[in-house]
């Protein structure tokens, strides 16, 4: 689509009129229109145009400057936007569509509310309207100042350490809560300090609250059936108690070391057969936490975990418990989920970074969901029987390793989406295993080259390298463990690297997690397809014989993470044991300590027992993540 024209405009306007005056109503949607088609002398002669359709085109910003001041009602779904601030521009704005925009978060549909003061209507939805604690801020911040201090630099300064310190809200929300301190702030120095017009602020913190709440609905999937955003009061339980450690002996082998704070969050039942309290059969297999959207940032760590079991993927805030988006898919049964976050470069250019979800399961197709818009743009018909497990390379974030009960191993690329938000995945190797794999990891010194598997039979290793001529490959190392742990062609059901060099693997031999060393087991090999590993130490676990409860670890605090049958979560801190492993002789180490699942009383009888398969922090182990085989999701926060 070239620029717009006066004919095409009278064409798709109404009333029919030869006048642009006069058109009241215009549809200019689906033209593949760009940001620079815009048209300003065009569109500025549509002095009564009330009500304007840009939906499903390429947008990436609207002009600042459209000329339209009687604009009631505007379309803009399905689009590439991504910022709001110039929507400020139509005073008189009634009903906004902001749909489908990738790039927009909830931080964005809340800004709206305070840029336009009649909006009634966002996305179909009633929309409803922190200035006391900027105020408090601003009268101690004035306190602290001599009387020498030149104003105009006083008022810069207040501005910016009120954007930097004031807390409020969720955390999911600071870019927004920033924006408006920021707004507040400034108008408070224009003010002299006295006060803040009414349209300005929030009155009370409920009321902030709720609009962050509603407005988080907002980013709901496209269609209504699949969205049940909130569970009902009977099903998602807020514990106020901390969470309890078992009394007695947790402390690990650094004698001492103060046990780990954690209080529990929220307890939910997301997965469950038509939001049904009474649902406690439906399985939770896995869960992840979304990459941090920060390109650059390494440190940053997300609070947004996706859960996966049933015929459901639910994408949780693990702060406020809510559940931002759910994809169902009737028939299925989700086994696993992964994520990856993309560099995609929009047709004008710009590079932009958003995450995408990989979800597989019983039917072997492996699904990949726009989180952000909420749909599914690409379906991978990955395996002919059931994908037990995925993984992302950590180097190539295209790649996906997918693992299958036909005891194969299959590395795609899924490309990058085209403007349509499609991907076109290709094959890129083929792994054979004697066994089903069930766990996979890319060895951590060396990810382009190694990929480690857990398998029913034991531990797998493949070459990966994509130089090698033959695309499909026969495991090319089989590594096996002493009598005492697992032992040769024993399930290994849990397997996650420490650091780039240690693995934590356990098998289907009771009471045991075993840590061992890549490099000295890989020294050790020669030409052997059999190899033992080198064992640096071994933890002490649950002596149930039950299997399928996923290890996890978090190498940024030194952790290690499993579930029991008696639905506790042992966390070992093998900080120490890194530093001076010791005696291979010695007694298994017992766990740093052990978080109990709260009394039943504190999930209002939903679940009186319940064994926790999988548990995983995130990066900087703010946030901790449990499913249960009882399908309650349960989320603790570090204090």
């Amino acid at each position: 689509m070239g620029p717009l024209t006066p004919r095409l405009l009278m064409q798709r306007g109404r009333p029919k009129s030869d006048r642009l005056g006069k058109i009241r109503s215009l549809d200019l949607s689906g033209l593949k229109l760009l940001s620079e088609h815009l048209d300003l002398s065009l569109l500025g002669r549509l002095k009564q145009l009330q009500e304007l359709d840009l939906s499903n085109n390429q947008l990436e910003t609207l002009p600042a400057n459209l000329g339209l001041p009687h604009l009631r009602i505007l379309r803009c779904a399905n689009n590439q936007l991504g910022d709001v601030t110039a929507l400020c521009q139509f005073p008189q704005l009634e009903e906004l569509s902001l749909e489908g925009n990738p790039f927009l978060t909830v931080n964005d549909n809340l800004k709206v509310s305070f840029l336009l003061p009649k909006l009634r209507k966002v996305n179909g939805k009633d929309a409803s309207a922190t200035c006391s604690q900027v105020r408090a801020y601003w009268e101690k911040f004035m306190t602290a100042l001599g009387p020498e201090e030149e104003t105009e630099k006083v008022q810069t300064d207040f501005v910016k350490s009120a954007v930097r310190d004031v807390r409020y809200g969720p955390e999911s929300l600071s870019e927004f809560t920033q924006w408006r301190v920021q707004m507040i702030s400034e108008a408070l120095v224009a003010s002299g300090g006295t006060q803040v017009h009414e349209a300005h602020v929030t009155k009370r913190s409920s009321q902030a609250t709720a609009a962050c709440k509603s407005r988080t609905r907002l980013m709901a999937s496209k269609r209504a059936e699949d969205v049940p955003l909130n569970p009902s009061s009977t099903k998602r339980v807020r514990s106020s108690s901390s969470a309890q450690m078992e009394g007695g002996d947790h402390v690990g082998p650094d004698n001492g070391q103060p046990a780990l704070q954690l209080e529990p969050l929220h307890f939910l039942q997301c997965h469950s057969r038509n939001n049904s309290p009474r649902d406690l059969e439906t399985q939770l297999w896995a869960c992840a936490f979304e990459p941090a959207w920060e390109e650059g940032h390494s440190g940053a760590t997300s609070q947004t975990v996706a859960t996966c079991g049933g015929e459901a993927v639910c994408v949780i805030d693990c702060q406020t418990g809510i559940v931002l988006h759910k994809y169902k898919a009737p028939g299925e049964e989700f086994f696993s989920v992964a994520w990856t976050a993309l560099t995609v470069v929009t047709q004008a250019g710009h590079k932009k970074r958003w995450s995408v979800l990989a979800a597989a399961g019983l039917r072997g197709l492996v699904r990949l969901l726009h989180v952000r818009a909420g749909f599914c743009c690409g379906v991978i018909r990955a395996h002919k029987k059931a994908i037990a497990t995925l993984c992302f390379s950590p180097t190539h974030e295209t790649h996906l390793f997918t693992a299958s009960y036909d005891k194969r191993v299959i590395l795609w690329d899924i490309g990058m989406p085209n403007h349509d938000y499609e991907f076109q995945a290709s094959q890129l190797l083929t792994l054979d295993s004697t066994s089903i794999p069930l766990r996979l990891c890319p060895v951590a010194s060396y990810p382009d080259t190694y990929l480690l598997a857990g398998c029913e039979g034991g531990c797998c290793c493949w070459d990966v390298r994509l130089d090698q001529a033959q695309k499909r490959r026969t495991c090319e190392v089989e590594f096996t463990f002493p009598d005492g742990t697992e032992t040769s062609g024993r399930r290994v059901d849990g397997l996650a690297f420490v650091n780039e060099d240690v693995v934590a693997s356990k098998g289907s031999s009771p009471g045991t997690i075993c840590l061992w060393s890549w490099s000295q087991t890989w020294r050790a090999r020669g030409s052997q397809s059999q190899v033992h590993v080198v064992i640096l130490a071994r933890l002490q676990w649950s002596l149930t014989e039950l299997a399928y409860f996923s290890l996890s670890a978090c190498p940024e605090e030194g952790l290690v993470l499993c579930g029991d049958e008696e639905g506790n979560v042992w966390i070992y801190d093998i900080r120490p044991i890194l530093k001076q492993p010791p005696p291979l002789a010695a007694a298994p180490q017992a766990p740093t300590q052990i978080l109990k699942w709260p009394q039943p009383k504190a999930l209002g009888q939903t679940v009186t027992k319940t064994m926790v398969n999988t548990v995983v922090a995130n990066a900087a182990f703010t946030y901790l993540t449990a499913l249960t085989d009882s399908n309650v999701v349960a989320i603790w926060k570090r204090c």
